[in-house]
């Protein structure tokens, strides 16, 4: 033990011992999520071993130093801490509290144990890669699932539209506006990113690489005059979702060879989106469906009527703008068209 007061020792020991508990604790509640929930037994398994290993150090004169009794922080409380919007905040809270813990145990270990200082470091890096892989593993999960994606179009309402798509189970939202100075579409996007997240959505910034990064979305969707893929790969990192748009062979191949996570095929139908570009037609989704080798949207000009047609051309998903953003229903038209996609094997 390092040479400490006597008077310092038993206040050191209590906050060891207060963050040995705060630390093993969160690790159980993301191990818990690992092992049920994703099946994953690597990370499952990660996070077992750091708890054991937390444990060793946490020896019983550091426990005998505890007096919940005496202790005034455990009538502290936060409205935040008494609900979680949705999984991902639930994992984030958590993990977030092992760093903390973790960085505390570090820092006043140093008074108690060099090694164990050290090794809680070591640790604390450790936690920060299981999140980054924890995190992602989940964005992957939900988007490898979703089959309907919401591009946005300007509209005075445009929060409410989009909060009343997601309360129909809508999962992938991209924010697209030509229109608005960087001010406030950087508001705005703010303000969706979160409202996906709450609602358990991803969110992905059309065009501007800059905005993703800025409000930590997660993805960007780049059109044909956007940079490079891999430029916006540099920038965004390699756990972020980057789509691309394409209206021909040529452009399905190029953007895949790039290393596209996923295209956009189309335009299927004319459509004021994409004001004079001629339709692709279902002859291209039919291209795409025996072709492409990543997940693939239709896109352009779908509705409740032609659906159907997109879907059997071989279309595994469907962006869709104006029949959710116009509707007079948000909310129903998600679910309906998730009605439709979810039939589809």
């Amino acid at each position: 033990m390092l040479d400490t007061p006597i008077s310092i020792q038993p206040a050191v020991l209590r906050i060891l011992d207060a963050n040995f508990d705060r630390a093993r604790e969160g690790l159980r509640i993301i191990e818990e999520w690992c092992r049920f929930a994703l099946n994953d037994s690597g990370m499952a398994n990660e996070c077992k071993q750091m708890r054991q290993e937390l444990g060793m150090w946490h020896t019983a004169e550091i426990r005998s130093a505890r007096d919940t009794m005496g202790d005034v922080g455990t009538a502290l409380t936060h409205p935040r801490e008494e609900q979680r919007a949705g999984i991902e905040q639930l994992l984030q809270a958590n993990l977030c509290r092992v760093q903390e813990a973790l960085r505390v145990l570090e820092e006043y270990g140093k008074l108690h144990s060099a090694s164990m200082s050290s090794g809680c470091k070591q640790m604390r890096y450790q936690v920060y890669t299981l999140e980054s892989n924890l995190l992602n593993y989940h964005r992957q999960q939900i988007f490898t699932k979703a089959k309907l994606y919401l591009v946005t179009s300007p509209a005075p309402d445009l929060i409410q539209r989009v909060e009343a798509a997601l309360q129909g189970g809508l999962t992938l939202v991209q924010y697209r506006d030509k229109q608005s100075n960087d001010i406030d579409r950087l508001a705005i996007a703010q303000q969706l990113c979160k409202l996906c997240h709450d609602y358990g959505a991803l969110f992905i910034l059309n065009d501007r690489v800059d905005l993703a990064l800025a409000v930590d979305a997660d993805g960007v969707h780049l059109g044909q005059q956007d940079i490079p893929v891999a430029l916006a790969r540099q920038i965004l990192g390699s756990q972020r979702i980057i789509g691309r748009s394409t209206t021909s062979p040529e452009e399905m191949s190029l953007a895949i060879k790039e290393g596209a996570d996923y295209i956009g095929v189309g335009p299927v139908y004319e459509t004021p989106t994409k004001a004079g570009k001629a339709a692709a037609g279902l002859e291209y989704v039919q291209y795409a469906a025996k072709n492409a080798t990543v997940p693939w949207f239709a896109i352009g000009g779908i509705d409740s009527n032609n659906i159907n047609d997109v879907l059997q051309a071989g279309a595994p998903g469907v962006a869709i703008v104006r029949a959710i953003m116009a509707a007079e229903n948000p909310t129903h038209a998600v679910q309906s068209c998730l009605s439709i996609l979810n039939q589809v094997r």
